[in-house]
Parts: structure tokens; sequence; C-alpha cells
């Protein structure tokens, strides 16, 4: 009997781990969306249990990060997240001036609204710019994804909301948000063997963590994103990825190129519009669109990233082979 390699295609596909159990807990929302409280029991927190799952994981997430860092890794990747966030408050502000409080309602920009553009812009997939680095930059430049994981979660976009004006928070809903995620980082820290033993179970919760919250999403909703949330994935490469390219050799002493990796948007992105809706009510009426065009977006950055990345490397390397072979000429 031959073994099916499921794990390897599921893992094929950008985002793989997060995407496919989002869309098949969207299938069943969609088509059978009392199946939850049919089954009732375990079954039932499985495909509702996104809060808790959440928790969970933030933890785990807390518990692998080493402040121990190198500099050049803590410059680096400092330079990378503050510029990623410093654009989305940028676009955040901007946007509040043009879409309305509800988003907008029809046409080709439907479903857009300033919860949904701050979620695609203010995280970056740390995973795929690892991998992407890995291949075209220095162990430096892939260690920055260290930092990378303090933009995981609901917490920058709540301190762009707030700082904008846009909603207000209370400082215990704050902590309440990243304490999960600090009780780890601290743990992970003050002993080793905690983030030998937590860390691991970081990629394992992803695909729990996406099946509850594909159990939330009317796919309804992302066939109608359409064409337009292929738009926006290519905005937000190009919003975010040239400040980040100049930040990148200005500021962190690269190429761009790390700049470019980073452009993409996070998995966990995909969650903060239900999260943020879950804390202010307000945002209910906007956040399962937001969630279906943070969703577009994953896919269209994780597949276009990396493309772009690699040219572009390949382009510096080669402009840099021919200031060289200049030099040598003119010595």
């Amino acid at each position: 009997m031959q073994i099916m390699k499921i794990m390897k295609t599921i893992e094929k596909i950008p985002g793989g781990l997060m995407l496919v159990p989002l869309f098949l807990g969207a299938i069943i929302h969609t088509f059978a969306p009392n199946s939850g409280t049919y089954f009732g029991s375990f079954t039932n927190g499985l495909m509702t249990g996104t809060v808790p799952i959440l928790a969970v994981w933030f933890f785990l997430m807390g518990t692998g990060i080493n402040v121990k860092a190198t500099g050049t890794v803590l410059r680096k990747s400092g330079t990378l997240v503050l510029t990623k966030i410093a654009v989305a408050w940028g676009v955040a502000i901007v946007a509040s001036l043009f879409i309305p409080e509800a988003g907008i309602q029809t046409g080709f920009f439907a479903g857009l609204s300033v919860l949904a553009l701050i979620s695609v812009m203010d995280m970056t997939n740390g995973g795929l710019y690892a991998s992407i680095m890995q291949q075209y930059g220095t162990k430096e430049e892939a260690g920055a994804f260290v930092l990378m994981s303090l933009e995981s979660g609901p917490l920058v976009t709540m301190l762009i909301l707030g700082s904008t004006g846009l909603a207000a928070f209370e400082p215990h809903v704050f902590v309440g948000a990243i304490l999960p995620f600090l009780v780890g980082f601290i743990l992970g820290n003050l002993d080793r063997d905690f983030r030998d033993f937590f860390s691991k179970a970081t990629h394992v919760m992803i695909p729990f963590f996406g099946f509850a919250l594909g159990n939330s999403i009317d796919l309804s909703v992302i066939v109608k994103t359409g064409l337009f949330g292929i738009v926006l994935g290519l905005s937000v490469i190009i919003i975010t990825g040239i400040p980040l390219m100049l930040a990148d050799k200005f500021i962190g002493g690269g190429n761009g190129t790390a700049g470019l990796a980073a452009s993409s948007t996070a998995g966990a992105a995909v969650a903060n519009p239900m999260i943020i809706a879950t804390m202010k009510p307000e945002f209910l009426p906007v956040a399962e669109a937001a969630t279906a065009l943070v969703a577009a977006c994953i896919i269209v950055t994780s597949i276009l990233v990396p493309i772009l990345t690699a040219y572009w490397a390949k382009y510096m390397n080669k402009k840099s082979k021919g200031k060289d072979n200049l030099k040598e000429a003119t010595a």
C-alpha cells in the first residue's frame, strides 16, 4: 500500500499549513454552518476555539525568541519591523480620510476597510522571509526574522488603530493581548529547556488555528473579493516593499533584498480582523470581508515575493560583480 504524501503536498502551497485548514473550515461553515453545534463537545470546541488556540500559539512563539540575538540581527530585524509598522500606520491615517467606518460596500473595492489595510500591511511572513534569505542573503539577514514574531497577533494592529484615533482600547486589553506572548518570552529566556520544549510546538498549532478560524468564514465573501484581492496583494508588495528596500539599504546596511523579502503578508494576519472585532464589536460588520481580503493577500504575496526577491538578488549580484570587475580593470 502506497503512503500518501499529504503533508508534503500541503507544504508546497504558500502558507499551506495555515490556508488549507482555513479553507477546509470555511467550506464546512459555508455549506454546513451548524456542524459544530450539532456535534458539540470537543468537536465544537475545535471548530470554534479560535481565541484559546491563538493564546497558546502566542505563548509558544514567545518562548522561541532568544533575547541574546546578535547586534547585526537586531539592527536588521528592528529596521524591517519598524519600517513595516510605520508604513501600515501611514496607510491607516491616509485611508481613514477616505474610507468610511463601515468600509466600502459596493463596486470594485467592496469589502475594503481601514482594518483590512492595516491587517495586510503590518505583519511580515517571518517563515517565508527566513527561507528566502537563507537562499539569497547572509546568515545574519536570515536571522532577522527573530523580531518579526513581535508583529504577530493583534497588538500592532491595536496600537495603530489606537494611535490614529480609529479605536480606543483600555490598557488592560492591551496587556491581555500580549500577556501570553510575554510569559512565553520570559520563560524561554530564563530557561533554555523551556524554549527547546515549547518552541517546537509552534508550527503544530498552526493547522488547528487555521481550521477554527475558517469555521467563522463564509466562502461567498472570499469569492466576492475576486480581482480586487489580487490587486490588494500587489499593492502590499509595492507600498511596503519600496520603503522596506530603502530602509534595508540605508539603515540596515543591505542591498534591498531583505526589504523586498519582508514585503509579504503574514499567515497569522488572517486572524486579526476577527480578533479585533471580538474586542471592539463596532468592527464586526467589516471583519468578515477583511478576513477574506487578508487571505487573498497572503496567497498573492507568498507566491510573488519569493519570485521578485530572487530576480532582485540576482540583479544585485550581477551589478556587484560588474563593479568588482571594473575596479580590477582600473587597478
